[in-house]
């Protein structure tokens, strides 16, 4: 009978510890392997013209328009106290059950008339408008995050695969942060989609790092417009920030106004409650539908990004018809409770005599006549 030899057993541990670690490494080490490339590239003011030249940028970086309703005129702090209620604080900030979504019918056909709106979750959203389709603010990964493996993870899974989409007209991007820009999305949409990207300025060398062919990027400053037929885009302001780094503001923010020969629709992209949203609907409006950022709010930041009791202020000086509440629902980026953002959104709108609509993610919705709200995130959280 053979006898186990003196510390065999430590010393194959100890080799089956080494190579866990490798390949822990490993994983790690492919995971980042796009962590470059996903921060972007920063735009070069001193060679790009129309960075250097447009009205909200100085000192090297893009600002805010002044605002007396906004706290602060630029991007806010991210203290230890807040940092720590993020951390701890979790109680409630995801859905106790799983999000109900929808999966759209295949269409592959041109889009018909009049206005339909699909949420896909977040910021995600196609906008139909009198025969064209614009998508907003794609992300389609599990994370919005610069690594495939770290960040806050999707609470809810695509309704449909992004390959699945019809043809659309244009991508529009509000800003450059991860969970409105998506180097991942943004790859997949190059080889299954012909549409041009419109973009805030600056955005543009992100795209082109990405693959994105320079015939397919549109950038603009805000309050200017691009025409795809009768299809007109225009980038309007909103009151945030940019950033994909440990450099802020090096690219521009906006929202952005659809409109086709009769109907309109807006999307606030991310900000704080501002001034703007009164000029906006004078220039602009009204529109048939708003669809407007309510979560992620707190105080630390409501210069930002509005709460629900904001959102139907903007709503209302937009001339807003329907309001489409997004920015909640699919990843955990603020410190209320997972359901607040809509629970008192519903609130505000019925004491403002607002019409709303609450979309399940996947859900496409008739403006003109948009389904009777059912509740449907009271049975989930």
């Amino acid at each position: 009978m053979s006898k186990a030899r003196p510390g065999g057993n430590h010393r194959r541990g100890g080799r089956l510890a080494l190579a866990a670690l490798a390949a822990g490494l490993g994983a790690a080490a492919w995971s980042l392997r796009d962590l470059p490339a996903a921060f972007g590239r920063r735009p070069d003011a001193e060679r790009e013209d129309r960075v250097r030249e447009s009205p909200q940028f100085r000192d090297g970086v893009f600002h805010n328009a002044p605002s007396e309703l906004a706290r602060t005129s630029e991007a806010p702090g991210f203290d230890a106290g807040t940092a720590r209620r993020m951390m701890f604080e979790r109680d409630g900030r995801v859905p106790a059950h799983p999000v109900p979504t929808v999966r759209p019918a295949p269409e592959d056909g041109p889009a018909g008339e009049g206005v339909r709106i699909t949420w896909y979750g977040h910021a995600s959203a196609l906008v139909e408008l009198e025969g064209f389709r614009v998508l907003l603010d794609p992300i389609w990964s599990d994370r919005c995050s610069p690594a495939a493996h770290v960040g806050p993870k999707r609470l809810h899974p695509v309704p449909v695969e992004l390959e699945e989409l019809p043809p659309v007209d244009a991508v529009l991007i509000s800003h450059d942060h991860y969970d409105h820009l998506d180097m991942a999305t943004v790859k997949r949409l190059v080889r299954s989609q012909s549409a041009p990207f419109a973009v805030p300025l600056g955005i543009g060398g992100h795209l082109r790092r990405w693959g994105v062919p320079e015939h397919r990027i549109i950038e603009l400053d805000w309050d200017e417009t691009c025409t795809l037929g009768d299809l007109v885009l225009t980038l309007t302001s909103a009151h945030h920030f940019s950033g994909r780094g440990l450099t802020r503001n090096t690219t521009l923010w906006g929202s952005w106004v659809v409109a086709g020969p009769t109907r309109r629709v807006f999307y606030t992209g991310d900000s704080g409650y501002f001034e703007g949203y009164a000029r906006i609907g004078e220039q602009h409006g009204p529109f048939d539908a708003s669809l407007v950022q309510i979560g992620a709010y707190d105080a630390a930041w409501a210069d930002i990004h509005m709460t629900p009791e904001d959102a139907v202020l903007a709503h209302r000086d937009l001339r807003g018809g329907l309001l489409v509440p997004v920015h909640w629902c699919t990843f955990n980026l603020g410190l209320h409770p997972w359901a607040e953002p809509v629970e008192r959104l519903l609130k505000e709108a019925k004491a403002q005599a607002v019409q709303l609509t609450v979309p399940r993610p996947g859900e496409r919705v008739d403006v003109d006549n948009p389904p009777e709200l059912d509740g449907w995130w009271e049975t989930v959280s």
